[in-house]
């Protein structure tokens, strides 16, 4: 591990050299991948230097109390010791973390689609309830939401709803979410009082660029219509809607949220182009089932990852057993500890799997 971080130490030497030298931006595209290289390797590095800062410290504490006599310098010695072997081993597996593989999507963005599951109406309320949940987190990221398309219930829910998520990062925090998600509470509508359990289903899959995924135009069917449901002054007036039809595989996309038609059709294609590339991902994944069975953020969209319960106030991880009591602000968009501790535990649950395949 050392020999190969001291390599990264000099490469990361080497590209600050470069990005300093004149006439370095001439070449734009190349400046952009040094940019980001050196924005990769930039939190081993620092990792790597304190390390080895403090492995120096640590040496000059051990040479203090092998040499001094004078007690108050060794107790101060002793102390610094203690925390500087504390720290080192804090550093350490910081380093393994930053040194596993990184999921090549991480940096994408995102196409998110959430449909209403089993619970009739609730579950559209449930739906529409979490679509605005994610849209406040994205607004605290700084991310923006494109809504491609949706299909309400008529009393403010979403039988299924579709936006893209632009921003640097979305997928290696938003992954975690794909799943089941359950609600337990007293419907408005119920008269009795008793608790009912609804689910929706969220899927989130990174945005496929045109290299990714390579799609043969015989294999489209496009009809141009309408848009409906609420809409502005020209979308339900203009025959802006899209529809497409993948005939390989019998997916079907429609998109409506644009006045133009070809603003709806270019989304449409993006949508398209992405459920082809997780379906491939998918496949892989699956051939490579032991290491999907290591990371929590690839688990089977069939799967209950969480539960909403409003009565107890709480909300309940399954896949890391962790429950917190503040279900209103997560409903409001304040879902980080919720992914701070899925992605701690996604790591330490792949650096468990590489150690035990070393």
């Amino acid at each position: 591990m050392f020999d190969r971080l001291d390599d990264m130490l000099i490469h990361y030497d080497e590209l600050m050299h470069e990005l300093a030298s004149p006439g370095v931006t001439d070449d734009q595209k190349r400046f952009q991948r040094l940019m980001k290289e050196q924005s990769d390797l930039a939190p081993i590095v620092e990792a790597y230097k304190e390390y080895k800062k403090t492995k120096q410290d640590a040496e000059e504490s051990l040479a203090i109390l092998e040499e001094e006599n004078d007690e108050e310098l060794r107790e101060l010695a002793k102390e610094e010791l203690s925390q500087a072997k504390k720290r080192i081993e804090e550093l350490e597996y910081e380093l393994k973390i930053l040194l596993l593989p990184k999921d090549p999507n991480d940096d994408k963005n995102i196409i998110l689609e959430i449909r209403a599951g089993a619970g009739g109406d609730e579950a559209a309320l449930f739906a529409a309830e979490l679509y605005r949940m994610y849209v406040n987190y994205a607004d605290s990221q700084h991310w923006k939401v494109e809504l491609i398309s949706v299909n309400e219930n008529g009393i403010g829910g979403f039988k299924e709803v579709v936006a893209m998520i632009n921003g640097k990062g979305a997928y290696s925090k938003m992954k975690y979410e794909s799943g089941v998600h359950r609600v337990q509470r007293v419907p408005e509508t119920e008269s009795g009082g008793r608790i009912h359990t609804s689910t929706a289903t969220v899927a989130v899959m990174p945005e496929a660029e045109d290299v990714d995924v390579v799609i043969d135009e015989k294999d489209i069917r496009i009809d141009v219509m309408r848009a409906s449901g609420n809409g502005g002054q020209c979308v339900n007036t203009t025959d802006s809607a899209v529809r497409l039809t993948h005939i390989p595989t019998g997916i079907v996309i429609y998109s409506q949220t644009e006045k133009s038609q070809l603003q709806n059709k270019e989304k449409a294609f993006r949508l398209l182009r992405s459920k082809l590339y997780d379906m491939e991902l998918e496949k892989r994944q699956n051939a490579e089932a032991d290491e999907r069975r290591s990371q929590i953020g690839t688990g089977d969209r069939s799967e209950k990852i969480r539960t909403y319960n409003f009565p107890q106030g709480r909300v309940t991880d399954h896949r890391i057993k962790l429950t917190l009591y503040k279900i209103d602000s997560i409903m409001n968009g304040d879902i980080q500890e919720l992914l701070d501790a899925l992605i701690t535990a996604d790591q330490a649950a792949k650096l468990s799997h590489l150690q035990e395949t070393a």
